[in-house]
Order: structure tokens, then C-alpha cells, then sequence
């Protein structure tokens, strides 16, 4: 109870405290991702309330997995969420660095130096960190050549399950990104990732997973007298029951003739007939639903010989929509109440066809009108192998595409937080202001990175890191020595090289992203003093 007598109902607290318990607290999610950085960094097995179990070691999944109850601590699990989001990789990193943000801002905070003077110096020291990478750092992926995206898939995977294949799997996702390469109306090139299917199916070793050019679903057709493939196909995607008509809900029929009965029957199966009759007339062969066929449905499509599929995901049927240029039907109504169906509704590809894979069947789509699709067809021996394939596949391949747009790369190995922090720390004692504590702490804080990877590895952090400042402190005053600045750590043998002659590279953009975003929610969980709990109302008798 405050000496005012006004009460809160729950507990307050304020000042020094509460900013360390969101410290520790962070800190805590922090070290939970550390030791899974880096091309040597180990696994983690999350196992949920029902049994399930994921291995992963991607930052974004095991935080997504982890039930946070601490608010702070929360701001770093949407943290990784929004970097997975926009640049696909680079999670562990973005906690990690945050985290280290915050202790440094925390200690700083101890020595009586204002939070505001912290966050106005950390603003800086970012804008800085992030024009410095633009301008010294990155270098276009004209000038490196064509392995360039090749070696910057492979950095993505050295750190994932796929390491042991990463020239082959690294291959397969950048033919995959090309494949869909498609120029929007002003003339952009994009290249959507959604376009881009993950099939995985249980059997063979990793190395004979395959790529296919085409959209592949994970469905096989209704029944066993259609044809196994149709070329050219024409498609139509349907959202609704291609099941006997019934009467809605409510719909009230009073039949004073028993005869009328059958009737109404027949008219309920006649109403679906003459449905499926106008998509046939209009040329469709390769009828798909997200809803049910009856048996009595099927009749029709097996004579006319043309392939049906119930249940598709949405999520497929409106990607196959899209690359067709097919229009997904709701309904056949027209505006003078009768029902139509137009060829113009229907979609066109090269062909159609199934394919056993594993113990499933697969419906694959080539050669689509509008778009173009591509999908990765995974082979493991279990589903933890084949998830994490999943989850590296998806990470290597928004790499590549961010690396295809912005068009610029970056050393990777640490090469870049050690050029920041000595470029930062130069930066810092040219200022005469409050600030200037801030950058250096913020300098210090972006070491954690080449730290944390060195130890990881079982390597001398403390000797290696002082060898690759000194390196970089060479490269940012002696002109003779510029291309130092492309130095980082080899993990393998423990030395330092030329990474970006070496291929290991990441898109600039992932690096600016990383800074961005940890520093805004390093500030985010700084500017708290005052943290009130309301506790939860207790439901007594109403007076």
C-alpha cells in the first residue's frame, strides 16, 4: 500500500529492480540460444506438453516452442519471430546480440549514467553500424561472380542438419529461387518464396531428395478409374461440396404424396450432376475441391476421364490458382439466379500426372500459364530429420532470395560485428558527449557474436578475438591493408582467413536488419521503470 492510501491491486515494481529482472531475464532466453550459433553449434530437443518432440537449432522455432511467461522476455521470442519474418535467418543471432545490448545498457544504468543518454547513444551507434555496412562492407554480388548465391546458401546451412550435403541441398534451393523468378507490373524482378512447395516423404538417405519443376501436392486422385495423366490439363478450384445437394439447414418440405419423395431425391443428386456436367462441358479435365466428392460424383469424372481431388489444403489451391490463373469458385450462382460456369474460369498447364513417392501418391502440376512454381521434395529417415530439413530449406532460401534483391553480400564469420566494433569504438572517443559511454558499450556488445562462435567451436575466444580486432583496426587505418576487412573466423581449423574468398557470405540487408531490430528492442525493454502486475480478479458473490 502506497503512504497516500491509494492501493493497486497487484505488485509494482519499480526503478533498478524491475530493469534487472528484464536483464536476467533476457539473458536467460539468451544463453538458452547461444550454444546453437555458429556452423558447430549443437541442437536443442523440445519436448511439448503432449510428447511431441522437435530437434531444431534454428533460434525462431525454439523460442516459438518455449512458453515465455516473462513480458520482457517475450519481446525477444517476437523479436526472432520478426527477423525469421522478414529475412529468414539469422534468429540466434538477433537474440543474442539484443540480450547483450541490454546487460551493457544495465551496467551502465548501475554507474548512474540516464537511460535516455543509453538510448539516444545506442540510435546512433546503429544508424552508424548500419551506413558503415552499406558503404564499407558490402560488396556487390556482380563483382564476386555466379557462385555467390551458391556460397551464400551454404553459409545459411553450415549451421543446420543439412551441413554434411550443403554443396548439393545449396544447388537445389538456388535452382529452386530461379525458378520462380518472375517481374511484377513495374518492372521489379521478385522472387516469391510461396511458390516454392516443401514435400517430405519418409525413405531413402537426405542426397536423394529431388526438385521438381512443377507444383507437387500431397494428394492422390479420388478414385482409381481416372487416368493417371492429363495433358494439357485445364483446372478448375473449387471451395465447395461436390456431395448430393441436401436441403439447408431450417428448410422445411411438406410432401403430401409419398411418390413426390423419390422426386426431391433425385432432384438433390440431379443438382450436382448438372454442376459437375457444366465444368466437363467447359473443358475441365482436372477438377480440385477443398471440400468432399460422394461416389456417386466420381461416376461422372471417371467417364469423362478426367482427374478429380478432394480435401486440398486451401493454401494449395490458391497457390495453383494463382500460377494457373485458374479463379476459385465459391459458387456457380450468376446474377440471374440460375448457375453458369465459364472457360474462362479454368486454368492451364502442360500437364498433370501422379507419382508414388515413398508410401504416397503425388498430384504434380507442370508447365502452369501465369506463374511459375518449383517444389523440394525431401527424403529423411524420420520426421525430427525431415522437419529440420524443412526448417534449414526454408532459411537457405529467403537467404537467397534477399541476397538476389538487394544484390549485396557481406563476410560472415564474425567479419563485420569486428569491423563494427572497431569502427564504432574509433567513433565513440571523437564524441564529447554522454553518448560516447553508449556507442563504446554498444562496440563492445557487438563482439558477443565472434565470442560466442569461437566458443562454440571449442576454440580460444579470448586469443582469436583479439587477433581479429587487430586485423580490422589494420584494415580501417592503414590504407595498404583494406582487404583484412574481409577477414573472419575459420571455426574448422580455429584461424582467421579471407571469408569472403573462403565463400562464406550473407546478405548485407540480414546484417543491417539484425542490428535494427535488436537495438529497437534493446531500447524497448531499457525505457521500462515501472512494472505494475494486476493480479486477477477473484469472481465473488455480486452485491
Amino acid at each position: 500500500m502506497s503512504p497516500q492510501g491509494l492501493e493497486i491491486a497487484g505488485e509494482r515494481i519499480t526503478g533498478q529492480d524491475v530493469r534487472t529482472q528484464n536483464v536476467t531475464a533476457c539473458m536467460a532466453i539468451a544463453n538458452i540460444v547461444k550454444s546453437s550459433l555458429g556452423p558447430v553449434g549443437l541442437d536443442k530437443m523440445l519436448v511439448d506438453d503432449i510428447g511431441d518432440i522437435t530437434i531444431t537449432n534454428d533460434g525462431a522455432t525454439i523460442l516459438k516452442q518455449l512458453e515465455v511467461e516473462h513480458p520482457a522476455a517475450k519481446v525477444l521470442v517476437d523479436l526472432a519471430e520478426l527477423q525469421d519474418r522478414e529475412v529468414g535467418d539469422g534468429t540466434t543471432s538477433v537474440v543474442i546480440i539484443a540480450a547483450e545490448l541490454l546487460k551493457r545498457a544495465d551496467d551502465l544504468v548501475r554507474n548512474r549514467i540516464h537511460p535516455t543518454s543509453i538510448i539516444s547513444g545506442y540510435r546512433l551507434a546503429m544508424r552508424e553500424a548500419c551506413k558503415y555496412v552499406d558503404s564499407k562492407l558490402a560488396v556487390k554480388v556482380e563483382k564476386l561472380g555466379k557462385s555467390t548465391l551458391l556460397n551464400a546458401a551454404k553459409t545459411s546451412m553450415a549451421s543446420k542438419i543439412v551441413d554434411m550435403d550443403s554443396d548439393f541441398f545449396g544447388k537445389m534451393v538456388v535452382d529452386a529461387v530461379q525458378a520462380v523468378k518472375s517481374t511484377n507490373e513495374k518492372g521489379e524482378v521478385r522472387y516469391p518464396i510461396k511458390a516454392i512447395n516443401i514435400l517430405k516423404a519418409h525413405g531413402k538417405s537426405a542426397k536423394e531428395s529431388t526438385l521438381i519443376n512443377g507444383y507437387a501436392l500431397n494428394t492422390t486422385r479420388a478414385a482409381q478409374g481416372m487416368p493417371r495423366r492429363v495433358g494439357p490439363a485445364r483446372i478448375a478450384c473449387l471451395d465447395f461440396n461436390l456431395q448430393r445437394t441436401r436441403m439447408q439447414m431450417g428448410v422445411q418440405v411438406l410432401v403430401t404424396d409419398p411418390k413426390e419423395l423419390d422426386k426431391i431425391r433425385e432432384r438433390e443428386s440431379d443438382i450436382t450432376k448438372e454442376r459437375i456436367q457444366k465444368m466437363l462441358k467447359a473443358g475441365a479435365n482436372v477438377i480440385l475441391t477443398t471440400k468432399g466428392i460422394d461416389d456417386m460424383s466420381l461416376k461422372y469424372f471417371v467417364e469423362a476421364g478426367a482427374i478429380a481431388v478432394r480435401r486440398v489444403k486451401k493454401d494449395d489451391l490458391r497457390h495453383i490458382a494463382k500460377a494457373s490463373g485458374a479463379t476459385m469458385m465459391l459458387t456457380f450462382a450468376d446474377m440471374e439466379g440460375g448457375e453458369t460456369f465459364d472457360a474462362s474460369m479454368l486454368g492451364q498447364a502442360e500437364e498433370v500426372y501422379e507419382e508414388r513417392v515413398s508410401d504416397d501418391n503425388i498430384l504434380i502440376f507442370k508447365g502452369f500459364k501465369s506463374a511459375k512454381a518449383a517444389t523440394l521434395l525431401l527424403r529423411g529417415a524420420n520426421n525430427y530429420m525431415l522437419d529440420e530439413m524443412d526448417r534449414s530449406l526454408h532459411d537457405a532460401i529467403c537467404i537467397v532470395k534477399r541476397t538476389l534483391e538487394s544484390n549485396t553480400v557481406v563476410a560472415g564469420g564474425g567479419a563485420v560485428e569486428a569491423a563494427l566494433s572497431v569502427h564504432l569504438e574509433n567513433l565513440a572517443t571523437t564524441l564529447g558527449s554522454r553518448e560516447q559511454l553508449a556507442i563504446a558499450e554498444f562496440a563492445e556488445a557487438l563482439l558477443v557474436i565472434p565470442k560466442v562462435l569461437a566458443v562454440n567451436a571449442a576454440k580460444d575466444a579470448t586469443d582469436l578475438v583479439a587477433k581479429l580486432r587487430a586485423y580490422h583496426h589494420m584494415s580501417q587505418t592503414k590504407s595498404d591493408k583494406q582487404h583484412l576487412a574481409e577477414y573472419g573466423l575459420d571455426l574448422i581449423n580455429g584461424v582467421l582467413r579471407n571469408n569472403v574468398e573462403a565463400g562464406v557470405l550473407e546478405p548485407a540487408m540480414s546484417k543491417t536488419k539484425i542490428l535494427q531490430f535488436a537495438t529497437e528492442a534493446a531500447i524497448t525493454i531499457l525505457r521500462i521503470d515501472d512494472m505494475i502486475r494486476l493480479a486477477k480478479a477473484q469472481d465473488g458473490p455480486e452485491e
